[in-house]
C-alpha cells in the first residue's frame, strides 16, 4: 500500500500548504487593522474581498493569494477523488468503513501504516504504535498518566482522531463504541473521549482485519433500563 500512503501524504502535503496561505491572508490583513474572523471555507475568499475593497493595492495582493487558494482547494478535491477510487476496489478498506466515524482517508490511512495485521501479536499494541496510548512518569513511589505519546505514524494517528470526533460529534446511529465515548466525555471532557475512542477504534480495526469479523454496534439498552 506504499501507493495508498503516498497519496494521503500529498493530501495532507496540500492541505497544510492550504492553511499556510490562508493565514498568510489573514496576517496581510491584520497588518493594516482588518481582522477576517471564523468565516467558513466557503464564505472565506468573500469576506477577504470585502476586506479588502476600496484598496487598490491590498485588493490585488490578496487576488493573487486566493487564486493560489483555489488551486490548491481544486487540487485537494482530486486527490479526495482519488482516494474515495482506491478504496472503492480496497476489500480491506471496504470492510474498515462499516465502523461509524471511518470514511475513506480513516480507511486507507489505517490499511496502509499497518500493512499487515500480523505484525502486532495484540490489537490493542497498535494504539501503542501509533502513539495514542498515555506517556507514563515513574519516579520512585509516583506513577503519573501524562498526555499521550504521539509517537509513531502521524497521518494514521491524526485520521482516527478525527474519525473519532466524527463518530461522537457527528454520528445518529447508536452503537455501544459512542455510548462509551459518550460516557468518558461526561467524565473526563471531550478532549479525552476523542482520544480514547481514536484508541479503541485501532484496537477494533485491527481485530475485524486479522478475524475478518463485522463490526459490533451491540445492544441498544431499553429507556427504562436506561432510567434506572
Amino acid at each position: 500500500m506504499a501507493e495508498g500512503r503516498a497519496l494521503l501524504t500529498a493530501r495532507r502535503m496540500v492541505l497544510n500548504k492550504r492553511r499556510d496561505v490562508e493565514n498568510g491572508v489573514r496576517a496581510l490583513l491584520r497588518e493594516v487593522g482588518l481582522k477576517v474572523g471564523a468565516p467558513s471555507r466557503k464564505d472565506f475568499p468573500a469576506r477577504v474581498r470585502e476586506l479588502s475593497a476600496g484598496d487598490a493595492v491590498l485588493t490585488g495582493l490578496v487576488e493573487s493569494l486566493l487564486s493560489v487558494i483555489d488551486v490548491m482547494t481544486r487540487e485537494v478535491e482530486k486527490l479526495t477523488r482519488r482516494v474515495i477510487d482506491e478504496v472503492r476496489v480496497e476489500p480491506t478498506c471496504r470492510r474498515l468503513m462499516t465502523v461509524p466515524g471511518v470514511g475513506p482517508l480513516t480507511a486507507l490511512a489505517f490499511r496502509a501504516t499497518v500493512d499487515r495485521p500480523d505484525r502486532f501479536r495484540r490489537s490493542r499494541d497498535v494504539g501503542a504504535h501509533l502513539g495514542l496510548t498515555p506517556r507514563r512518569y515513574q519516579s520512585g513511589e509516583t506513577d503519573v498518566q501524562g498526555r499521550i505519546s504521539r509517537c509513531g505514524d502521524e497521518l494514521a494517528r491524526t485520521a482516527l482522531y478525527e474519525a473519532a470526533h466524527s463518530l461522537l460529534t457527528r454520528g445518529t446511529k447508536w452503537s455501544a463504541l459512542r455510548a462509551w465515548g459518550m460516557q468518558v466525555a461526561k467524565r473526563r471532557g471531550m478532549a479525552r473521549a476523542r482520544v480514547a475512542v481514536a484508541r479503541k477504534l485501532a484496537v477494533i480495526l485491527h481485530r475485524m482485519w486479522s478475524d475478518g469479523a463485522e463490526f459490533r454496534w451491540g445492544k441498544q439498552p431499553c429507556p427504562k433500563a436506561a432510567a434506572a
